[in-house]
């Protein structure tokens, strides 16, 4: 990879300048022309190395989401799973190593909206849905070091829910759909909500510091960057364990997502996730090796399934507005 991609996807997948020229900001810590910023960004989008320069917004804080499942025979996984994929809602598709194994993330302005697209998807495939609604984040910052030893996350702190406002909505929308990649994307955003650039601008300060954008910044593709090993990684242990067990699996090295959701009792009786990307099976399972020895985790049952195919990769469904995805 180019010296200045590498650099682009290194130091850029958080704290995006918040001004009305971002890139030239990046031009200039990087010692290069705007121009040449913003085409290396398309190239690196175009080829599928990161899926937008935007924002991740904090699943349950604006909207709603949920891990849903599907167990599909395997003469149907590729028409099934172009039904789940149809639906605006589902921003991630994968298909796991497991019988529960087209898993999907579903998300909607309101749990209204998303209990539709979940019935939908049950009344057109003719399959049982499991949904697992979050409980509790202990991390999801999904940022990904592509050089040097791998890190523990920071633990996150609850997010401000108070500074939200109606008008939030369609600037939400924009940032978790993409900015433009031209000289004054913010501008662009505005133009397409109605706002002015600088009105935009202070709101997305706002959610990013209240923590409901828990990440502004280049979102990469981790699979197209050699991340090809995506294990997601569910324990059964005692809920009670949990408060300890969640926070000490979050800050193991290698560890990108960690999350409590919500029990299917006789369905679904793992409440706790985490998830392991590595380049490897075998550096994956060395990290889970590390996380099973945490002393928080002892005599936490657990099941691995590998990611085998992506069916589906963007940005959330927050708010309907047409035309904001990023040219």
């Amino acid at each position: 990879m180019p010296a200045l991609d590498q650099r682009l996807l290194e130091e850029w997948q958080r704290d995006l300048p918040l001004v009305p020229q971002p890139f030239a900001v990046m031009a200039a810590a990087l010692g290069v022309e705007e121009a040449l910023v913003l085409a290396r960004l398309m190239a690196l989008r175009d080829r599928g190395a990161i899926a937008r320069v935007g924002a991740t917004v904090r699943p349950n804080t604006a909207g709603a989401s949920t891990l849903a499942a599907l167990a599909v025979p395997d003469a149907q996984v590729a028409e099934v799973a172009a039904i789940v994929g149809a639906e605006p809602g589902v921003n991630h598709s994968y298909l796991r190593e497991h019988d529960w194994n087209l898993w999907f993330v579903a998300t909607g302005p309101d749990r209204a909206h998303l209990q539709a697209t979940l019935a939908r998807i049950a009344a057109r495939t003719g399959l049982q849905v499991l949904d697992l609604p979050l409980v509790r984040a202990f991390n999801l910052d999904l940022g990904f070091a592509l050089a040097g030893a791998r890190r523990g996350a920071v633990q996150m702190a609850a997010p401000d829910l108070s500074v939200l406002q109606a008008s939030d909505a369609p600037i939400l929308q924009g940032m978790s759909a993409g900015l433009a990649l031209c000289a004054r994307p913010f501008a662009a955003l505005a133009a397409a909500v109605g706002q002015s650039e600088a009105q935009v601008l202070a709101r997305v300060r706002v959610l990013a510091a209240a923590g409901i954008l828990s990440r502004v910044g280049v979102i990469v593709r981790h699979r197209a960057l050699g991340w090809r090993a995506n294990a997601m990684v569910v324990w059964s242990l005692p809920l009670a364990q949990i408060d300890a067990a969640g926070p000490a699996l979050a800050r193991h090295p290698g560890v990108t997502l960690c999350y409590q959701r919500r029990l299917v009792p006789g369905v679904w009786e793992h409440p706790l996730f985490c998830m392991i990307h590595a380049r490897s099976r075998d550096e994956a399972m060395a990290v889970l090796a590390g996380a099973k020895a945490l002393p928080e985790m002892a005599e936490a049952r657990h099941q691995v399934l590998f990611s085998q195919h992506c069916f589906k990769q963007t940005g959330a469904l927050l708010h309907d507005l047409r035309g904001v995805a990023a040219e």
